[in-house]
């Protein structure tokens, strides 16, 4: 069985960890964390109509900055949409990528001011291509994605001739990886979507492959799969 490296933020990454565990007994999982999420106070924010979250931890930041529950938060993907419920927002889901997303509120009748809560590194420009489309939206960086550099034991592995599986969750993290590089382990890399996918190139993996669909069941399903080739 191949080695699995989880290199997303610490709390995501131990949700995984469990989650691989239980599917795929005697796995071998690392986690070296390769962005630490640092939240950032944008200072005063008028309250919106509704929310838009890309990740759970804009979510989180919701409630952290006070935003009134029972908002409605248009959510890229079900565990953005969980998160935000967490937080008592009410939460709708894409189920899956920024461009569903923008389907998805541009398809709701309703009006007033969208407020995205996103990171300091962000893609798919949701606020510019709403008001580009007539709808009232802005955006705040609540959080930034700090990069971190490889543990001991993640180099080890990927400095090995192991196979490792490589899961990537954003073009930032296949970023960051490929300047600490590069790595003999051949990886096995799997992507949630097509910008990561490419983001991956410099890694120059052995194997690379997109998820099924954009979301975390895909990811860990597929996960399993190329631990198991």
């Amino acid at each position: 069985m191949a080695i699995l490296l989880l290199t997303r933020p610490v709390q995501s990454a131990s949700r995984t960890k469990a989650e691989v565990e239980r599917l795929c007994p005697g796995a071998r999982v690392v986690v070296s964390p390769v962005i630490e999420i640092v939240p950032v106070d944008p200072g005063g924010l008028p309250v919106p109509a509704g929310l838009i979250l890309t990740s759970e931890n804009g979510a989180e930041a919701a409630g952290r900055l006070g935003l009134p529950a029972g908002l409605r938060a248009w959510c890229v993907g079900d565990q953005t949409a969980e998160a935000a419920r967490a937080e008592g927002f009410d939460a709708v889901s894409a189920g899956g990528n920024a461009e569903m997303l923008l389907t998805l509120i541009l398809s709701d009748g309703g009006g007033g001011s969208l407020l995205h809560l996103r990171g300091e590194h962000a893609r798919g420009d949701i606020a510019p291509r709403l008001r580009a489309a007539g709808r009232q939206a802005w955006d705040a960086v609540v959080y930034r994605q700090e990069a971190r550099p490889l543990s001991e034991e993640a180099r080890a592995i990927l400095g090995g001739t192991e196979p490792v599986v490589l899961p990537l969750y954003s073009p930032r993290s296949a970023a960051v990886l490929a300047v600490q590089g590069p790595f003999t382990a051949p990886l096995r890399v799997v992507a949630i979507s097509a910008a990561v996918l490419a983001a991956a190139e410099p890694l120059a993996a052995a194997e690379s492959s997109l998820s099924g669909r954009p979301d975390g069941d895909a990811m860990l399903a597929a996960i399993c799969s190329r631990m198991t080739d």
